[in-house]
């Protein structure tokens, strides 16, 4: 299950990991973000133990969207050693984000 992420815990969560993060940029009223939830969900499944998946309410979490310049939802940012290492902007299949996470492990 992804992990809800906030302004206030991005810091603890994204940056402090020391597993790879896959952070998902979303908001409730994006079509394309619901199409991608299930797919997110599914990578934070497969990738248990090995990397945290969440994901960013853009609507209700402004200033992270506003520090890593998020534009277009859904973006999807990893995130090794607290560094933005990958992004795929848009909706992108299960293979093509699983494949981008396995690079950090």
């Amino acid at each position: 299950m992804a992990v809800e992420i906030t302004d206030q815990s991005f810091q603890e969560t994204v940056l402090n990991s020391d597993k790879p993060v896959l952070v998902d940029f979303w908001a409730a009223w994006c079509g394309p973000c619901r199409m991608l939830g299930p797919i997110i969900e599914e990578v934070a499944t497969d990738f248990e133990g090995k990397a945290l998946v969440g994901k960013v309410d853009v609507d209700n979490n402004q200033q992270i969207s506003v520090d890593y310049g998020i534009r277009n939802i859904p973006t999807v940012l990893i995130f090794k050693n607290g560094e933005v290492v990958d992004k795929i902007v848009g909706v992108a299949p299960k293979e093509v984000i699983a494949e981008k996470l396995n690079a950090y492990l």
